[in-house]
């Protein structure tokens, strides 16, 4: 199979079921960010994190493909062979939340992004989910994709902010915590 087709040449692309939009479409927006922030989990889990990092990363990457193709597939094509983001995900992320933020000093003020290569990556990972979402819920003013896939990705993001937390605990890096610029210097 080759990889170039020529059937986009003209500046369209076709979702599963077979319907072609243009490729500057909000569905394709929404899953071209989805594809992105899968990509930035391929780079951390390239630098090797923690294995207890990495497990969750796989798991996530897995998922997010099926949110691409759930999203690439409008409602009304009902297929056996696309999967759908469920509530149930979210539900999975919710779970790894609590078990990570067990090993956490509560947060009491905000946080810089930063610190590991690994919370850093991890930071810039929740902020393109946070892009995807805005995607998502662009789309979804327009076309129905369900109710659990902007909650899945609400979900993540929290939890890739989590992540880089504990990959700053585990490193023994220290949160930087954010100083406005409005309090007077002592």
């Amino acid at each position: 199979m080759k990889i170039y087709t020529k059937t986009g040449d003209k500046g369209e692309t076709a979702l599963f079921g077979g319907e072609r939009v243009p490729k500057d479409a909000q569905r394709i927006e929404a899953y071209g960010s989805v594809d992105e922030l899968n990509c930035e989990i391929g780079v951390i889990r390239a630098a090797k994190p923690h294995p207890v990092i990495d497990r969750i990363l796989s798991k996530i990457q897995h998922q997010l493909f099926e949110l691409g193709a759930d999203l690439a597939t409008p409602i009304a094509h009902q297929s056996p062979f696309i999967p759908r983001i469920k509530r149930s995900h979210a539900v999975m992320l919710e779970k790894t939340i609590d078990t990570l933020e067990k090993d956490l000093q509560p947060l009491k003020t905000f946080i810089l992004p930063g610190g590991s290569p690994s919370a850093s990556h991890l930071h810039l990972a929740r902020t393109v989910c946070r892009r995807a979402e805005r995607n998502v819920v662009r789309l979804s003013r327009n076309e129905d994709i369900g109710d659990a896939v902007i909650i899945y990705l609400n979900r993540l993001s929290d939890l890739l902010f989590v992540m880089a937390r504990y990959a700053n605990h585990l490193d023994g890096v220290e949160e930087v915590k954010w100083v406005s610029g409005k309090r007077k210097k002592k």
